[in-house]
């Protein structure tokens, strides 16, 4: 287990493995950045928006879709990063924004919002279809988490990350409709918040738990398989890369810790690579 690059990240979230350029991507929340970085040479560019953002993945007809806080926008051109706007379905919530989001295996974009304030409103998963139509379609929490598609797409995850509960749902790739959520795991008291999450090409769900330092693998029947104790006290998600999908990346936030911590603890804030002996699955491009 190492730390990617020196970079050091106040709210580090939403890792992807671009297979084409074998980099992996990630965003800082806090401060409005895009990162892309390059293993195996080391180069590093950062890509500055003017707010935050929460999600993002690459479209087939180039460029990036994002999930911001004013919404779900279009980037054409990451190396002239011109947001447009294609819709903001909670404009009447300036204090919600966008947190994770992923594709289906249709290429629906799905993401899911949050709420910056903690009253009572909450955040919901949205989806959008390649015509750019968009619906809500599941969830209920503060903070919308933890999306993720079992390798043969016919079940979707996602987490409360609050109440510390994980849901699965059975989800039509077809239509994109969801039915027949469940509970599939409650993270057991002391061992963080489920966070951003990932599945492998066996079927197993590995959650970064916030304020819990560590990553967890349930099987797909919410059996806990793997208890990864993590240098850093908030790993917010993790992802499958590398040229054989073997290695784990792991973001993390430094965010609210004093200099004496970050000081006596380098690691906070860092992207962590851990080779693994299973492979993940790739991402899916938005088809729009």
């Amino acid at each position: 287990m190492q730390a990617l690059s020196a970079q050091r990240d106040q709210l580090g979230e939403c890792p992807r493995w671009h297979a084409e350029t074998q980099t992996l991507w990630w965003v800082d929340i806090l401060k409005h950045q895009i990162h892309r970085h390059h293993p195996a040479s080391g180069a590093h560019r950062v890509i500055q928006l003017n707010e935050e953002i929460g999600c993002f993945i690459w479209r087939k007809t180039g460029g990036l879709i994002v999930g911001l806080q004013s919404g779900l926008a279009f980037i054409d051109d990451v190396e002239n990063p011109v947001l447009t706007p294609i819709a903001d379905p909670e404009a009447d919530k300036p204090w919600q924004r966008f947190n994770d989001g992923r594709c289906d295996p249709a290429g629906r974009f799905i993401a899911g919002t949050m709420n910056g304030r903690k009253d009572d409103s909450y955040g919901t998963f949205y989806q959008l279809d390649a015509a750019l139509n968009l619906r809500q379609l599941v969830g209920k929490s503060w903070t919308c988490n933890g999306l993720a598609f079992s390798p043969d797409g016919k079940t979707l995850y996602w987490s409360d990350t609050p109440n510390l509960t994980i849901y699965r749902c059975d989800y039509d790739v077809a239509t994109g409709n969801v039915s027949n959520q469940q509970v599939f795991f409650v993270v057991p008291a002391g061992m963080g918040r489920p966070d951003g999450a990932t599945v492998d090409s066996e079927g197993n769900y590995w959650s970064a738990q916030y304020a819990g330092g560590r990553v967890l693998c349930i099987s797909p029947q919410g059996e806990l398989l793997r208890n990864i104790e993590l240098p850093v006290t908030n790993p917010t998600m993790p992802c499958f890369g590398g040229p054989a999908l073997k290695t784990l990346y792991v973001t993390s936030a430094s965010q609210k810790m004093t200099e004496e911590h970050l000081a006596a603890h380098p690691m906070e804030g860092a992207v962590l690579a851990i080779s693994m002996d299973i492979a993940g699955l790739p991402e899916v491009a938005f088809a729009g």
